[in-house]
């Protein structure tokens, strides 16, 4: 029974840990900004990503991996880790968690589309209805925590924060499809993302190089707080989340792996309540119901 849910399983795993993610990068990009924020985790992660695969396969990273896998990983990586982390981060200083995790709750409806013009993938009318509700629960539990936000800074700010939280949902969307495509044939988990990791890592140390920003790469180094949040955030993140997302993709459609994935906002909500002592009202609670009735909707209809 698990074995045949372990995509969803997967997927929901990836929820929590992003969870655990969000919050550790919240406290990490509000003192050393998102670029520097996204070199430092994407070279953590990687790291730990050479070190868990010299122990399990042997070698740092797959050398007998073909050109093409090759090709759709390192497009991946750097689509969906240097561009999308890099929008988000933005978008988080310039729109502030609930919105930004509003516009990001976009996801599965993106994958969804994408993945029945690149792969084919159809979701049945209950799924797609069933997905949909999900995400309308998502949509209202943070839009409920949205009202508690302080002021909105600038139009001019806004309307940039919009746009980078979009692209990072377009981003995003593209990476699920081309992680598809690159471990399509069996290929190992634990491969894939130290291939997507390490495109990623090289790509966003070349742009520093490039802006001249390498020298104060450093700065998270001086700041514990910074550092610890960076390193845990890392972990959480692109090590483990990233490889429970890699499973839902390989075991599961991409349009329910990534409606389940996109549950974190609703696991965000009691975090709030009981570490914030944040008010959940009406609203909220009714969202995190149609949330998790669209959940169980997925199971039922793959189990049916």
């Amino acid at each position: 029974m698990i074995v045949a849910y372990r995509g969803e399983i997967a997927a929901l795993g990836t929820a929590v840990l992003w969870t655990m993610t969000y919050l550790q990068f919240t406290v990490a990009v509000r003192r050393i900004g998102a670029s520097l924020l996204n070199r430092t985790r994407l070279t953590v992660a990687l790291g730990f990503l050479i070190l868990a695969h010299l122990i399990v396969h042997g070698t740092p990273f797959p050398l007998d991996a073909e050109a093409a896998r090759w090709g759709w990983l390192v497009l991946s990586g750097v689509i969906g880790f240097a561009i999308s982390d890099a929008l988000l981060f933005r978008a988080l200083l310039h729109l502030g968690a609930h919105r930004t995790s509003l516009l990001m709750a976009l996801i599965p409806v993106t994958s969804a589309l994408l993945a029945w013009v690149a792969l084919g993938e159809q979701l049945t009318a209950i799924q797609a209805a069933a997905a949909l509700v999900t995400v309308g629960g998502i949509a209202s539990v943070v839009s409920a925590r949205a009202s508690d936000r302080e002021a909105a800074s600038s139009d001019r700010r806004t309307s940039f924060g919009i746009l980078c939280a979009l692209g990072a949902v377009v981003a995003q969307s593209l990476r699920y499809i081309l992680s598809k495509q690159g471990m399509s044939g069996g290929f190992p988990i634990l491969s894939t993302n130290v291939m997507q990791i390490l495109a990623a890592t090289v790509a966003v140390w070349v742009m520093a190089a490039f802006r001249g920003t390498i020298r104060g790469s450093l700065a998270p180094l001086r700041d514990r707080t910074a550092i610890l949040s960076t390193i845990g955030g890392a972990f959480t993140g692109p090590f483990l989340g990233v490889s429970f997302s890699l499973v839902a993709l390989y075991a599961a459609p991409v349009g329910i792996a990534s409606t389940l994935m996109a549950l974190t906002p609703v696991f965000l909500l009691p975090i709030s309540r009981f570490a914030f002592k944040e008010r959940i009202t009406l609203r909220a609670a009714i969202g995190t119901a149609l949330a998790v009735g669209g959940v169980a909707i997925l199971f039922l209809v793959k189990g049916s």
